[in-house]
């Protein structure tokens, strides 16, 4: 069946699809990343307090990393729905999920008042933003890339991939400014829930955009063909995860080690450095938020440069930079950090955020491409989240420990480095996507993934 041609948006309404995409993905990280700082900052203290410091903080992350677990069942559950009705409705669902629990937890009570029912509280509303932000991923990129023209997609699709810095920026932001003008006791006691709280907000304003933007045309075209070829044929058509399974495993494994590099760097550089700052390197929680806080502003500005590039050059050449440069870059970060002067401080973190954003730019389109149009979205979400277990997870909690046992940097800049090289042995056995036709590998797949070659048809 040939593929259906579809008309790119005018350059106006692509930019309304882009907006909508950023600003719910950047609602979403904010929501995700605020619990990480305030898991390196505050949590060990207001939900484990009767833990040694460091052992606090182990705890803290470990609820943390509670999160990264449900990641894959909201991959699961929101691909399959996704590719069965569609992206808009299941971004929608996602946002009000992360933000709704986000709020909660601005809410909750701490040991001091109900005891161990505090933490226990806090790691279910964890759980609740994991299987959030693991559907969100999937739909926000997909959205963007379906609509756009392949010459500049991953350009255009790096937009939503800026929501990560966006959000970080924000909640690391909030939470610098509240650092800053509230003695520590008033933020420990209530400045914290500021910023959660907050999160109902911009959930709203978030919402509201993203109400006012259309399904992806690549999708619409894909689902009319495949009820007609269900009435024609009365076949019955494949649930996504299966068909993703038969045809895309291999897809599947090279994104889940495409990501790790990608997902270990970037909370080593975000989150344990907070911890690794203030515990190891003497440095103040000012200091350490400040220098994330303007790395995550640049990090934020490079991101669309790189997608750019990978329109250029390809996805695999600008991904390979971004692996190659956080491995050569991890044992200098911890140097530069332990010199305990903030301009060095903030090159480590900013020069780490570069490299990472050659990885987390072409991701989107990258990821997109591999996939045929109705499992696209569950398998870029499963690709991308299911790695995220063994990646972003336990990377704050692995490097904490190694801190507590060896009281060295050194197996921590191993640790990232070893994850730049799985990295590598996935981009090798990656196939370049930026020239493939997203409606004609669609088109080709849906029609059956009848035969094992269905993804690879569509490439141009």
């Amino acid at each position: 069946m040939a593929a259906t041609a579809h008309v790119p948006p005018t350059p106006a309404g692509l930019r309304r699809i882009v907006a909508a995409s950023l600003i719910g993905t950047t609602v979403e990280w904010y929501d995700f990343f605020l619990y990480g700082s305030a898991a390196a900052l505050v949590f060990n203290k207001l939900f484990f307090p009767d833990s040694d410091p460091l052992v606090g903080t182990l705890l803290s992350f470990l609820t943390y990393a509670v999160g990264f677990a449900a990641r894959p069942v909201g991959a699961l559950v929101f691909g399959h729905y996704g590719d069965r009705l569609g992206r808009k409705k299941l971004l929608v669902l996602s946002l009000l999920m992360m933000g709704g629990a986000t709020f909660a937890i601005g809410l909750l009570p701490t040991h001091a008042t109900v005891g161990s029912a505090a933490p226990l509280l806090l790691t279910l509303l964890r759980l609740v933003q994991g299987f959030a932000l693991g559907g969100e991923w999937g739909g926000a990129v997909l959205l963007v890339s379906e609509h756009g023209d392949a010459r500049r997609r991953g350009f255009w699709a790096s937009w939503p991939q800026t929501g990560a810095p966006a959000g970080q920026l924000l909640a690391t932001g909030v939470l610098a400014v509240l650092t800053a003008v509230l003695p520590e006791g008033a933020f420990v006691s209530w400045g914290w829930r500021v910023p959660f709280l907050l999160s109902g907000v911009l959930v709203l304003l978030g919402l509201w955009i993203r109400l006012t933007v259309d399904e992806s045309p690549v999708f619409k075209a894909a689902l009319a063909q495949a009820e007609a070829r269900k009435g024609e044929e009365r076949a019955t058509e494949k649930l996504p995860l299966v068909a993703v399974l038969r045809h895309h495993w291999r897809d599947v494994l090279i994104a889940m080690g495409a990501r790790m590099a990608e997902n270990i760097s970037y909370y080593v550089l975000t989150a344990f450095v907070l911890v690794y700052a203030t515990e190891h390197s003497g440095l103040s929680q000012q200091t350490a938020l400040n220098a994330v806080l303007i790395a995550s502003a640049l990090h934020f500005a490079v991101i669309p440069a790189w997608g750019a590039l990978s329109d250029r050059v390809g996805r695999r050449p600008v991904y390979l930079i971004g692996a190659l440069g956080v491995a050569a870059w991890a044992f200098p970060f911890f140097a530069l950090v332990d010199s305990k002067n903030f301009g060095l401080l903030l090159l480590a973190v900013t020069v780490g955020l570069v490299f990472h954003g050659a990885m987390y730019a072409p991701q989107a389109a990258f990821f997109a491409e591999m996939f045929a149009t109705r499992m696209r979205y569950s398998g870029a979400s499963i690709g991308a989240q299911f790695s995220s277990v063994a990646a972003g997870a336990p990377a704050p909690l692995i490097a904490t420990a190694l801190l507590a046992d060896y009281d060295s940097p050194t197996p921590i800049a191993l640790y990232v480095i070893a994850a730049a090289v799985l990295t590598l042995i996935a981009l090798y056995a990656a196939k370049e996507t930026r020239h493939r036709d997203l409606a004609a590998v669609g088109a080709e797949s849906a029609a059956g993934a009848e035969g094992p070659r269905g993804a690879e048809a569509g490439a141009v």
